[in-house]
């Protein structure tokens, strides 16, 4: 097994030779038939719902069909009695998706809310962290000062049930493949806790979409989208103001204003794109929007790292236009396609890596809220850097680590147990000002204002808090590398236990800890991971493609590391030929 290889095209402007055929991309999703006997044609919810492309009959409409009804099955068991707060992003199967969605809401009068902002009467783009914003501020999750006892936590339950609101509970769908490749649909589920939804919740999603598919759809009520649109459970909603009048709950606006600080953003063609003006203008900020562009080709992107265009924007590849912009602004940023993940650029350092920014978010955040619970534990991710376990040491918080997935983090987020987390890809949320819960999915808009409130309190941009923390902590080196596995390899490293590992040693050090489950809640990882003073590696399978990918880190530099990697790839393969 071998790394892959960077593409020629890499950081360069997308040709119009790798655009994706939208009208083929539409037509397949209404003429293709995926057959659910077939493992790759099924419904399938990941870490981020269920994803794929119509092309290959991964994302079609009866794949919507058949999850949307499930979820209307899934919310008269659970008892969900309140709206359903439905938004997408502009992938080009989004529209069509969010159509079909629509027609078995409505047919099942599901009380259903659609974006108001739309040209003609069309519904507008929603970020994910929109729809979590919306979802527990109707469910009176938004707990203010005077909500919280007297340990500074407010009153919430795990499931989002709170003291205000104990029936009539909302919950979202988000059409989105995120980051994804144009060609990409996605379909995500959050419920009444306002985030990603759980393994146990997506298992039931799943089981029973794929029974109504084998069913061929029978038993999905639906109705013409003329009337779906006209009828009396869809309700246009207004998101965008609520989510920015209440930006500076969590985010110190008056000092970024103060500040005058110069804000360059690039939305990348997503769900963010009507967000900024907003914010600018109730908050008073020069924020100049680079690019406002809306294509679902996303033909102004640069190529990423494989080839494929991809809205990553923690890719110095993806993010090379932006780049080459950062000394015309005090501080940059950009968002995905549903604007939950973030990526920074600064004068001092370019695109920061999302590492090297969570140490500093983590590092600022908990000096500089002191209305946050004493108690707030630090949450990152099996694969995040370790220099956070530094940080958090130093700060005197306890660390909560994580597998990979920000469901992980709902529960902590919403009681106030964790005042942040965040994960290597670029996601994160925190606290209010005060301690309450903002959002418990991912917010890029949140963590690029976090970064502008940064420069303006510190006076000096993310890049450069980053030397200053590394400098008393150490400076490590972070790589992950994507590796060919088979599907038989991929299913053989989810069921890793520790004993598979026979190596000793990593990188030359005495291995400390061999992981097939989380620290925090004992949760599994779904791979592997091996820790030594100076070093790890972490294994773990890609959901959607035939690799898997390997993070690594060193704390005793780039040869250190090469080091690992090598012998991590080493070690997977001796472990995954233990496993029969």
């Amino acid at each position: 097994m071998s790394a892959l290889p960077t593409h020629p095209l890499a950081g360069k402007p997308a040709p119009r030779s790798i655009l994706v055929d939208v009208p083929r991309l539409v037509s397949a999703y209404y003429t293709n038939e995926p057959d659910p006997r077939i493992a790759a044609e099924r419904v399938a919810f990941g870490t981020s719902g269920h994803r794929g492309s119509s092309l290959n009959n991964a994302f079609n409409e009866a794949h919507i069909l058949a999850v949307t009804q499930a979820i209307v099955l899934y919310r008269r068991q659970a008892g969900i009695g309140g709206p359903l707060f439905l938004g997408k992003d502009p992938h080009a199967l989004s529209e069509p998706a969010l159509s079909t969605a629509l027609e078995v809401l409505a047919a099942n009068d599901v009380e259903t809310r659609i974006d108001a902002s739309g040209k003609g009467g069309e519904p507008g783009y929603t970020p994910t962290p929109a729809i979590s914003h919306a979802i527990l501020r109707h469910n009176g999750a938004l707990a203010r000062g005077d909500d919280k006892r007297a340990d500074g936590q407010a009153n919430l339950r795990a499931d989002g049930d709170t003291n205000g609101r104990t029936s009539g509970q909302a919950d979202g769908i988000v059409i989105t493949p995120s980051h994804n490749p144009p060609a990409d649909g996605g379909f995500k589920y959050n419920p009444p806790n306002g985030g990603p939804a759980d393994t146990d919740v997506t298992a039931w999603i799943e089981r029973t979409a794929n029974e109504l598919m084998l069913g061929q759809n029978r038993d999905v009520r639906r109705i013409p989208l003329a009337r779906a649109r006209m009828a009396g459970c869809v309700r246009k909603h207004d998101f965008i103001t609520p989510y920015v009048d209440d930006l500076g709950a969590a985010i110190d606006m008056d000092a970024i204003r103060g500040a005058g600080l110069r804000i360059g953003v690039d939305p990348l063609g997503g769900a963010g794109v009507g967000y900024w003006a907003p914010i600018a203008e109730r908050y008073r900020l020069d924020l100049q929007v680079v690019n406002d562009v809306v294509d679902p080709t996303f033909g102004f992107m640069c190529v990423d790292r494989d080839g494929k265009i991809r809205m990553d924007c923690s890719s110095p590849y993806a993010m090379a236009g932006l780049i080459h912009l950062k000394d015309r602004f005090s501080i940059a940023f950009a968002n995905d396609a549903d604007a939950d993940r973030h990526g920074i650029v600064t004068p001092s350092t370019g695109l920061l890596n999302p590492n090297h920014y969570l140490c500093v978010a983590i590092d600022y955040l908990f000096c500089h809220r002191p209305g946050w619970p004493a108690s707030a534990a630090v949450g990152k991710t099996m694969v995040s850097s370790s220099l956070i376990d530094r940080v958090t040491a130093r700060l005197g918080r306890r660390l909560a680590e994580v597998p990979v997935g920000f469901k992980h983090f709902v529960g902590g987020l919403l009681d106030g147990g964790y005042g942040f987390g965040g994960e290597e890809s670029a996601g994160g949320s925190f606290l209010r000002l005060n301690g309450g819960v903002w959002t418990t999915d991912k917010d890029g808009l949140l963590l690029n204002l976090l970064a502008a409130e940064i420069t303006a309190r510190l006076g000096k941009d993310p890049g450069a808090a980053y030397h200053d923390i590394t400098a008393a902590l150490g400076e490590p080196v972070y790589e992950r590398i994507d590796a060919p596995a088979t599907p038989l390899q991929k299913r053989a490293l989810k069921k890793l236990s520790p004993t598979d590992v026979t190596a000793s040693e990593l990188g030359g050090e005495p291995i400390r800890a061999k992981l097939t489950a989380s620290p925090e809640g004992n949760a599994p990882l779904g791979g592997l991971k091996v820790v030594t003073e100076n070093g790890w590696f972490a294994a773990r399978p890609s959901g959607t493609e035939d690799t898997y990918k390997i993070y690594a880190e060193s704390f005793r530099g780039p040869e250190h590391l090469k080091r690992i990697l090598a012998e991590a790839q080493d070690i997977v393969t001796s472990a995954l030929g233990s496993v029969r």
